[in-house]
């Protein structure tokens, strides 16, 4: 009988550091049986848990859970990554320490997985696929805050420089005059920028070849008015599995575009969205959003519903509008998805019913 088949003998809790990392191991009967640390290395980790019966191991999602997860999977345990949002226990403990933490850990996993929240970590290739965009995301970052510096500087000594898009800004801010005063604080900054576009565009190139070559059903999702190339991959590689969800609808509360609820008796405030799930996805989908709905949007069912509830009024009106058309984008890419179909913008149109305007992200 392979470890994996053998029913699980222990329960232990593992709590990730960057470099060493805490475990304590928990019997069925909740008595600490062993307590330790490992470095976080995969050396260490195999040798320190090859060596042990199938167990069930709890450890948080973080930046080592990905890979210290699909070892132990290898080594024949039982993982379960838990969602941090799912533990303030463990952050709002007045003995906080990482030996509690793995106890902690331990003891929830005994009592009930669910407690934990588990979470399933991608595979490894669609997570170095996913390696590029977040490396273009984290370019545009730079460049945004690049070009803020150097506009703020530029107005701190009495200059403006021209408006321009973001990609040629070095060029217009070195055509428009950088004063002598600031040409050695400012040059290399314009230098850097000319670089950092440069490397936009090779991610840019970059991801049109994954999509045509490895992920081709990206083409169904970018049917869709305002979905690009980026934005498909993006939600491609996020989901990885359409077959996950059991409905189409379950993708707008997975990436946190639901708002949350907090009822009690009678009250039903209206909250904010939960931002739960991944931050970029979500972002790039409300960008989706924005576009659709904006001047260049083209025409279909649910541009008309987004500015429909747009004309709603009240105070952010367009961008509560925005969010729910972020929310209704993502339950239909899965749909195309899931389902191979061919988009029809104007599928249903006039069944749209009426739904609850949310909460400003």
């Amino acid at each position: 009988m392979t470890k994996s088949s053998k029913e699980v003998s222990e329960i232990v809790g593992l709590d990730l550091g960057d470099r060493f990392s805490q475990f304590c191991v928990v019997s069925r009967q909740g008595e600490v049986m062993e307590r330790g640390r490992v470095a976080t290395t995969a050396t260490a980790m195999r040798k320190q848990f090859e060596r042990m019966a199938r167990a069930r191991i709890a450890l948080e999602a973080g930046t080592h859970s990905p890979w210290v997860s699909r070892l132990l999977e290898e080594l024949g345990h039982e993982v379960l990554v838990a969602n941090p949002r799912k533990l303030r226990m463990i952050y709002d403990s007045d003995s906080k320490n990482d030996r509690a933490d793995a106890e902690t850990l331990a003891r929830v996993a005994r009592m009930d997985a669910k407690l934990l929240g588990a979470i399933r970590h991608r595979k490894e290739q669609t997570q170095v696929d996913l390696a590029v965009v977040r490396s273009r995301d984290a370019l545009i970052k730079a460049r945004t805050q690049l070009i803020n510096h150097v506009r703020g500087v530029m107005k701190s000594v009495g200059s403006r420089l021209p408006k321009s898009s973001t990609p040629s800004f070095h060029k217009k801010a070195t055509a428009g005059g950088i004063p002598e005063q600031l040409q050695s604080a400012l040059a290399p900054i314009l230098e850097t920028l000319e670089k950092i576009s440069e490397q936009i565009k090779n991610y840019d190139r970059q991801i049109e070849q994954l999509s045509r070559e490895k992920y081709p059903e990206t083409e169904l999702l970018t049917q869709v008015s305002g979905i690009g190339n980026l934005t498909a991959l993006t939600y491609v590689l996020t989901l990885e599995d359409p077959n996950r969800f059991g409905r189409s609808r379950a993708v707008g509360s997975f990436l946190g575009l639901r708002p949350r609820q907090g009822d009690s008796g009678k009250q039903e405030p209206q909250l904010r969205i939960t931002k739960a799930g991944d931050p970029l996805l979500r972002r790039l989908l409300v960008n989706s959003a924005q576009y659709l709905l904006g001047h260049f949007g083209t025409d279909c069912a649910l541009r008309r519903w987004g500015l429909e509830l747009a004309k709603r009024g009240g105070k952010n009106a367009k961008k509560r509008a925005a969010v729910a058309v972020a929310r209704k984008l993502a339950v239909l890419l899965h749909r195309l998805w899931s389902r191979g179909e061919v988009y029809d913008p104007f599928y249903q149109s006039q069944s749209q019913a009426a739904v609850p305007v949310l909460p400003l992200n």
